[in-house]
């Protein structure tokens, strides 16, 4: 159980101002280091990798950098992935992280948020 360094750059395309973060090396019960994202509204977070048996992977946020809850798609559900997969979060945090909450001995994942402002 580790928190893994996010890398980040950023990015002027189609003249909007955007930010990649990355995480990886995500293996189960690590999370991934958390990110200040306040200027951002529009974000999407993309997991792929090697998930193992029970391989699960959320995308959480926090208020006060102690706290964090599971952000949700724009249906209401949790992000939470169990396959590779991409999706808009609805909420607006001050912090923003991945957590991997499942899986075995094979299981490392990546995860990349694309952040526009």
């Amino acid at each position: 159980m580790a928190t893994r360094t996010a890398g980040s750059s950023n990015s002027s395309s189609h003249g909007s101002s955007c930010r990649v973060i990355t995480w990886t090396g995500l293996l189960n019960g690590d999370d991934g280091e958390p990110v200040k994202l306040v200027f951002a509204p529009d974000r999407s977070i993309q997991f792929f990798g090697t998930f193992g048996t029970g391989g699960t992977i959320v995308l959480e946020g926090s208020n006060n950098g102690t706290n964090y809850v599971v952000l949700t798609d724009p249906q209401g559900n949790n992000i939470s992935k169990t396959a590779e997969g991409i999706e808009m979060v609805t909420e607006l945090t001050l912090w923003v992280r991945p957590r991997v909450t499942g899986g075995d001995g094979t299981t490392s994942l990546t995860a990349i948020l694309l952040a526009r402002g």
